[in-house]
């Protein structure tokens, strides 16, 4: 028998008593206490890394409705990517109701490296050609926000546009964005 026992000792009469610890068992507790550790490590990992979303779905009228798989953070000019606003614009956006302070994009990448982008007014211009307009209110009829100007793209900007979409927030009113938001490629699983 390998329980330990106590003798208690009541009215003169020895008594054989379970050892309220329980039997000794250092590997079991070690291994319990480890797997204690790493759950609550998972736990933790989970508060202090933002996951990121494989299935995305999208509502907007900013891109084809429907269910998309975000693939590699890889992406080249004409690939539709999910990307996070700028600070800055992100929270234009949520002020005014555009997109919820957390809300990702969902945008076709125009522009990338070497190429140049001009806004003229109210018209977007790509590599010299003629790409899109943007509006000068939004339908509350508050004025938009008004990047102007002409930027030849470097390794590390992109432009986000949504492609037929008159009213979307996109590149057309804050400008090129910095690569590292683009989170990474869609393809479409269900559209409709």
């Amino acid at each position: 028998m390998n329980e330990r026992l106590s003798l208690i000792a009541e009215s003169g009469a020895l008594i054989p008593m379970r050892s309220p610890r329980g039997p000794k068992h250092p590997r079991r507790r070690r291994r319990l206490l480890l797997w204690t550790v790493f759950g609550v490590g998972l736990i933790g990992a989970t508060a202090l890394f933002e996951p990121l979303p494989r299935l995305v779905w999208n509502a907007s009228a900013s891109a084809p409705r429907g269910l998309y798989l975000r693939l590699s953070q890889d992406f080249v000019r004409g690939d539709l990517v999910l990307a996070r606003l700028p600070d800055e614009v992100r929270q234009l956006a949520d002020e005014r109701h555009y997109l919820a302070r957390d809300a990702l994009l969902i945008k076709r990448v125009v522009a990338s490296r070497f190429d140049t982008v001009c806004m003229m007014g109210n018209d977007l211009y790509i590599n010299g050609r003629h790409t899109a307009r943007r509006l000068e209110q939004d339908g509350a009829g508050r004025p938009m926000s008004r990047w102007q100007g002409c930027e030849r793209l470097g390794g590390y900007h992109v432009f986000l546009l949504a492609e037929g979409e008159p009213v979307s927030f996109d590149g057309r009113y804050f400008g090129p964005v910095e690569r590292r938001l683009v989170i990474g490629r869609l393809v479409p699983l269900w559209i409709f």
